[in-house]
């Protein structure tokens, strides 16, 4: 049976959508809480997914993890390894490729339309579609790699999604939320939301059912091709 290995930083932060998705094609999933579990089993799981959480990328000085969690991503890019980072996954990935990361330029928070690159529109990522309405929550972001493919963007952060070589994908933004443990996001950041201009959890309920439907299913689409697109799958 495949492996999947996703490295959590939050409870309520899962892998949500992509789970049906996962078993059904023959993934033996596994979560590693970061902080708590020795991540270095991560290294040789068939594939590694790095979810997301309101820590930083560069905050070892009060989570020493973060500098374990860039290790194994570089090991497992050094490998080939297929790697998929959401949100803060992402920055990790940009960091341990050598990337700056820039704290608190880009708040994006709601659902917000994802521009694909060119190239993006040739890659998985099509099954999201073009302009269509994904789920940000994120005040930081990331320059983009050396080397790095750029393939999304958003009206306030450049740099949404990058391929690194075959194997790995970051992407800033959450295509696995579903309407459903988006309330358990409403509970986890309420007092965020409290201090936060233009997005009460009322709207984010109310836009979650509308939005969050379509979200999953394309989400679902994307993450079976992608899986496809890397062999993963028989």
């Amino acid at each position: 049976m495949k492996t999947v290995i996703a490295i959590r930083h939050m409870l309520f932060e899962h892998l949500d959508a992509f789970d049906s998705i996962l078993t059904a094609n023959g993934f033996s999933i596994r979560y590693l809480d970061a902080g708590v579990h020795d991540l270095a089993d991560a290294v040789d799981a068939d594939l590694m997914i790095l979810l997301g959480g309101p820590i930083g990328a560069c905050d070892e000085n009060d989570f020493p993890f973060v500098l374990d969690e860039l290790r194994i991503i570089e090991k497992r890019i050094q490998r080939q390894q297929p790697l998929l980072g959401i949100c803060l996954g992402a920055q990790m990935m940009a960091r341990a490729l050598g990337a700056t990361l820039h704290s608190g330029t880009a708040h994006e928070l709601g659902w917000l339309p994802l521009t694909l690159t060119p190239t993006g529109m040739d890659s998985a990522l099509r099954f999201l579609g073009d302009g269509n309405l994904v789920f940000q929550w994120h005040s930081d972001t990331f320059d983009l790699p050396a080397g790095a493919v750029h393939l999304a963007r958003s009206k306030t952060c450049e740099n949404q999604a990058f391929a690194y070589g075959s194997n790995a994908l970051a992407l800033q933004f959450h295509p696995e939320v579903s309407a459903e443990n988006l309330e358990r996001w409403y509970i986890g950041f309420a007092r965020a939301l409290q201090t936060n201009e233009g997005s009460s959890v009322q709207q984010l309920r109310a836009q979650g059912h509308r939005h969050a439907p379509d979200l999953s299913k394309r989400a679902k689409e994307f993450l079976q091709n992608w899986l496809e697109q890397i062999t993963l799958l028989d």
